[in-house]
C-alpha cells in the first residue's frame, strides 16, 4: 500500500496581474523542485500547470496568489483541477509561448 507521502499534487492556475511574470514563475517552480509550465496570455493573465509534492505545490500556490514578481500586482488567483496523482505527468518547468 502506498503512503500519502508518496503522492503528488496537480493543479492548474490562472492569475490576473499586472505586469505578467512568467519568468519569475518558472524560477520559483524550479527552486521548489516542481514540474510544470507557465504562459503569459494576451488578456494579461498568467496560466499554467504545476505538479509535485503536495507541500511544495501549496507553497507555490501561496507564491502565485500573494507574492509573484517584485513588480507585479496580483488581483485574482484561480486554482482548478486540483487532484492527487501517483506519479508526475510532466517534466521540467518551462515557459510556453
Amino acid at each position: 500500500s502506498s503512503t500519502i507521502e508518496s503522492k503528488f499534487k496537480h493543479v492548474w492556475y490562472n492569475i490576473n496581474l499586472s505586469p505578467p511574470f512568467s519568468q519569475y514563475t518558472e524560477k520559483q517552480g524550479l527552486q521548489l523542485g516542481l514540474v510544470g509550465w507557465v504562459k503569459n496570455t494576451y488578456s494579461g493573465t498568467v496560466v499554467g500547470q504545476v505538479q509535485g509534492p503536495a507541500d511544495k505545490v501549496e507553497r507555490m500556490k501561496v507564491w502565485l496568489s500573494k507574492e509573484g514578481s517584485p513588480s507585479s500586482r496580483i488581483t485574482k488567483a484561480n486554482f482548478a483541477n486540483q487532484r492527487t496523482i501517483d506519479k508526475l505527468e510532466l517534466s521540467g518547468f518551462k515557459t510556453r509561448f
